[in-house]
């Protein structure tokens, strides 16, 4: 049990963490996230309420853990042994049985579940959590300012702004298996807010390098299970182009020269909105479309209503024939109620509505 022991020794009580908005509640629980969204953070917070020879934390991607296997068959002896009273198994395969001990965390990349476990899907900071969590500047345009260049994971806020950059591109190495699987991750980064079908990435990577189309499908599968890239389908079409985002808009920013103000705004806008529904669609002119609370998001980050009065009579045609009652237009910073004998229609500051 000599890697069962090496592990027991790990002591997280020197550990400085911010307490985020989601907190562990329940003694079986699974937290499903992407990479460096917090997920071991979240642990540490749970972990602090128990002193360090209570719990065993075992890291399943960890590189010493290589050969930790064989000795999974040993755990229940093993927290018995110790009166463990929580065990994690971080990056959690089903590549062993989950014995009894009083307290058991999993995590995951991927989207699982697990018999009587409570899931939490945990995404990035949202922004209320990055205000939170940014000490460095001193007012709400400041943060904001950052929020969108260099995203919502929390390690990007304290580590010096010329690494931020630099340390986006090698999470996005840390989740490409090869060469082939960061062209993939890369190409669907790059085409965010856009409706697109698979084959027409497929396509326009093809141009770029030599890869099977059922290497191409396969990854983009396992990037959305990841919860790496999330596919948003039009309202009652579900054969219809997909819309795109990823799960940190400034990877964008990371890979790119170009500037796509609009499309970063965009997915800043829906991870807002998805940690809260599940259910995501767009209509035609309308960026998102919630069924359940009856409600369309435009997202136009320099309102006009003179400028932009084209784009809201469709926004509006689509939201009737759709018998949707309310209408938000999300702005970089103004706000205004526009008068609508058909339907309410707020346009609201992202910083105001993030808020709210």
């Amino acid at each position: 049990m000599k890697l069962l022991e090496e592990n027991y020794q790990i002591n997280f009580s020197k550990i400085n963490f911010l307490e985020r908005k989601i907190k562990i509640n329940s003694s079986k629980t699974l937290i499903c996230g992407a990479s460096k969204v917090g997920k071991s953070y979240l642990i540490f917070d749970f972990l602090s309420n128990f002193k360090s020879e209570e719990y065993l934390y075992i890291d399943l991607a960890d590189l010493r853990n290589k050969n930790i296997i064989e000795e999974l068959t040993f755990l229940e002896e093993f927290i018995s042994k110790n009166s463990i009273k929580v065990l994690v198994l971080e990056n959690f395969n089903f590549d062993c049985k989950i014995p009894n001990c009083e307290n058991i965390i999993l995590s995951s990349q991927k989207n699982i579940t697990y018999n009587n476990f409570e899931k939490i899907d945990l995404y990035a900071l949202d922004f209320e959590e990055y205000l939170l969590f940014d000490s460095k500047h001193q007012n709400i345009t400041q943060s904001f300012n950052s929020f969108l260049k260099y995203g919502n994971l929390p390690l990007s806020i304290n580590i010096e702004e010329h690494k931020k950059i630099p340390r986006l591109q090698e999470i996005l190495k840390l989740n490409s298996k090869d060469e082939t699987s960061y062209e993939i991750l890369k190409i669907l980064i790059e085409n965010i807010d856009e409706k697109k079908s698979i084959f027409q990435l497929f396509n326009q990577l093809k141009a770029r390098i030599k890869i099977s189309k059922d290497r191409f499908y396969e990854e983009c599968k396992e990037l959305e299970e990841r919860n790496n890239i999330f596919f948003i389908e039009k309202y009652n079409q579900e054969m219809s182009l997909k819309k795109i985002y990823t799960y940190n808009y400034a990877f964008l920013n990371a890979i790119s020269f170009t500037k796509k103000f609009k499309q970063e705004f965009t997915n800043m806008v829906f991870l807002e909105i998805k940690k809260e529904n599940n259910k995501i669609f767009y209509l035609e002119n309308i960026d998102f479309y919630i069924k359940d609370e009856n409600l369309a998001i435009v997202c136009i980050p320099f309102f006009n209503q003179t400028i932009n009065s084209n784009l809201l009579k469709k926004v509006v045609k689509t939201a009737l024939e759709n018998k949707i009652e309310k209408i938000e237009i999300i702005t970089v910073s103004n706000s205004e109620n526009l008068s609508n004998s058909k339907i309410q229609i707020n346009v609201i500051s992202f910083y105001e509505w993030a808020l709210s």
